[in-house]
């Protein structure tokens, strides 16, 4: 499966962290285009310049580093995390 590289699939995949109890947050600074998840906090930070496809690269990484409490999500999230399981990344 690939997945659209618009704004609206980002949007789904912050709703899905956020209900996965993640906060995304949009950062400058001088890291790789990517991001990084401060654990204990459940935060994840992206690289606010990096391209669109580049933020979805890292938050479907993450998202597939996961394994939410299948209670925390409603039919359709639990439908995209799965779907997300099945995407390869270019």
């Amino acid at each position: 499966m690939s997945l659209p590289l618009t704004s609206h699939t980002l949007e789904k995949l912050e709703q899905l962290l956020f209900a996965m109890g993640f906060k995304v947050r949009y950062e400058k600074g001088n890291f790789k285009t990517g991001s990084c998840l401060l654990e204990h906090n459940k935060i994840i930070v992206v690289n606010k310049f990096s391209n669109l496809e580049g933020k979805i690269t890292a938050l479907v990484t993450l998202v597939k580093q996961t394994n939410p409490a299948e209670n925390l999500l409603d039919d359709k999230q639990r439908q995209f995390f799965h779907s997300l399981q099945q995407t390869e990344l270019f």
